[in-house]
């Protein structure tokens, strides 16, 4: 099966490269204005904005996605200067990764160019980058990706290279624009489900952009495969996600998202093994609590080393 995956993924990326789509680049929002005026008003006030300045110059003058990520990330602009004041750093180091954005937004378009080639009913609504508190990478809803600058800026664990980190991560969520299941809480969801979730995006994303954007993943599980797989094998008919997603960066001793690692290869066995490319991804990618044993079935995944032992 690991042998079919690298066939199955170069003839995808021929297709998401191949013959012009109809809807061009410019086409696809991708605004960052509110990191101007966000690093607009830091340098007028020279550099501790109190919250009348950051209400008057940044959220009044915002998009809609920025009150949006007040409501739900930031709190208050109260919030945002007390951060600003306490975590120097971080907003400093943020400005490096703005100088990157044009290029960032280019090879962003070319990515969700990519994608309309790959699934023709996908959904384009846009793309924010803008400043928050730190406290969060961004939001994903059926009305666009919010990416958070300066806490991307600083997950220097995921990526390296900051266009890297940045076009992944952005190719990856807006994936999850185009899953009907990402946009839906699920009670309790098995953790095969939101792994094929993850997975579907992960695997999605790099035939879009290059690379997953859980990249360093690979380097890290090297050599623990099989522990990984078995372990995964065993827990992915329950509803406890702790150990594999949404677990922060973790260490050396066990990164956490290990689920996005486990699902991007059920997604490229899946893939490998269909027939129809392109029917296989947008199935992967309309996946649903009620579809996914049989999407994981289809996919004959199991663990590289044998099986699961009994007892």
């Amino acid at each position: 099966m690991r042998a079919l995956l690298l066939f199955a993924l170069p003839m995808m990326l021929q297709v998401a490269n191949a013959a012009e789509r109809t809807r061009p680049s410019g086409r696809v929002v991708i605004q960052s204005d509110d990191v101007s005026r966000f690093f607009s008003v830091l340098d007028a006030s020279g550099g501790k904005p109190n919250a009348d300045d950051l209400q008057r110059g940044y959220l009044h003058a915002g998009t809609d996605a920025l009150r949006s990520f007040t409501d739900s990330r930031i709190g208050s602009m109260d919030r945002l200067a007390d951060a600003i004041q306490h975590k120097p750093a971080l907003f400093a180091k943020a400005r490096t990764c703005a100088t990157a954005l044009p290029e960032i937004r280019e090879r962003v378009a070319k990515a969700l160019d990519r994608l309309g080639t790959l699934f023709p009913s996908a959904r384009f609504p846009p793309v924010t980058v803008l400043v928050g508190r730190g406290n969060s990478g961004g939001v994903t809803t059926p009305d666009g990706v919010v990416i958070g600058l300066e806490a991307l800026c600083h997950a220097d664990w995921m990526q390296p290279d900051i266009g890297d980190r940045f076009v992944h991560l952005i190719a990856h969520e807006y994936v999850h624009v185009q899953q009907p299941g990402a946009s839906v809480d699920v009670a309790q969801p098995t953790l095969l489900y939101q792994t094929l979730l993850e997975g579907g995006a992960e695997y999605v994303g790099e035939l879009i952009s290059g690379q997953p954007a859980n990249a360093h993943l690979r380097r890290w599980t090297q050599g623990r495969e099989c522990a990984l797989e078995r372990q995964f094998a065993r827990d992915s008919a329950g509803t406890d996600l702790s150990q594999w997603l949404y677990n922060g960066a973790g260490d050396e001793t066990r990164r956490g998202d290990l689920g996005y690692w486990i699902g991007y290869r059920i997604a490229a066995d899946y893939v490998a093994r269909a027939d129809d490319k392109a029917g296989a991804v947008a199935t992967l990618l309309t996946v649903r609590p009620e579809s996914a044993p049989a999407l994981f079935a289809a996919s004959e995944w199991r663990p590289a080393c044998g099986p699961v032992e009994n007892g």
